[in-house]
């Protein structure tokens, strides 16, 4: 049985930290990712959520489809990251069920807020939030047996950084899940050999790779490799010509 982080056992923890952690500082790198390479490519600003809507998704049965190839079964400790409006928040929260857990993390405390509102107005127990910061997603060690990153790696401003302390959160035998659009950098998505270099750069291994047209994007699993690079070994992914 997977063994639940004394975290979670609040139902619905205060969201931690404020603003002020957040990457937004006239433009500045945060000096908690300073060791940390820059990447090579340019951001979307605008999120999954801004163009497709809970409905459609379903209509193409997109989250039963992803939480089937990641394995989601009942009991499991789960993370979504960039949880925004909880799409899928909501969802691995039914699917891992009373005995399971989801922390829905995001940058945007407003996002948040409105999470928190449905979490309580649907009366949902399993659920913890939390404030992440672009560089570090602010996640509790040898706690999770899935991350889910859906339609927001593209975003992250500081994938190495946050890649890296993302690494000690896996539980023995954990994975991440990457759902992304096959886009031009820039584009609402991300080149998925240009997101293969960025996980191996930091010492992940690619578990799975999978393209589902049906839900418009495509389906990655990683693990952790034998050893996480050191920040300063990490060698920057060039993105040119993606």
């Amino acid at each position: 049985m997977t063994r639940i982080p004394t975290f979670f056992l609040v139902a619905a923890a205060a969201i931690s930290g404020s603003a002020c952690d957040m990457l937004e500082n006239d433009g500045a790198r945060p000096e908690t990712a300073l060791d940390f390479p820059l990447p090579d490519r340019p951001l979307s600003k605008d999120s999954f959520s801004e163009f497709s809507t809970e409905d459609l998704r379903d209509e193409r049965g997109e989250a039963v489809k992803v939480m089937d190839r990641a394995g989601i079964t009942p009991g499991m400790t789960v993370a979504d990251i960039g949880a925004g409006e909880g799409y899928y928040t909501v969802r691995l929260a039914e699917r891992v069920g009373e005995a399971g857990r989801v922390l829905a993390q995001d940058i945007d405390p407003e996002a948040l807020d409105r999470l928190g509102t449905r979490i309580e107005r649907e009366r949902l127990e399993n659920i913890s939030i939390k404030l992440g910061k672009a560089d570090d997603p602010q996640l509790p060690i040898d706690s999770f047996d899935r991350i889910f990153l859906v339609h927001m790696y593209h975003e992250v401003s500081e994938p190495y950084a946050f890649l890296w302390r993302m690494w000690p959160a896996l539980a023995q035998g954990g994975e991440i899940i990457v759902v992304e659009a096959e886009r031009p950098i820039g584009q609402r998505g991300i080149p998925h050999a240009l997101l293969f270099c960025e996980f191996e750069a930091v010492g992940y291994h690619l578990l799975e790779f999978t393209e589902k047209p049906d839900i418009e994007a495509y389906f990655a699993r990683f693990e952790r490799g034998p050893k996480r690079s050191k920040p300063g070994d990490i060698e920057v992914c060039a993105s040119s010509g993606e």
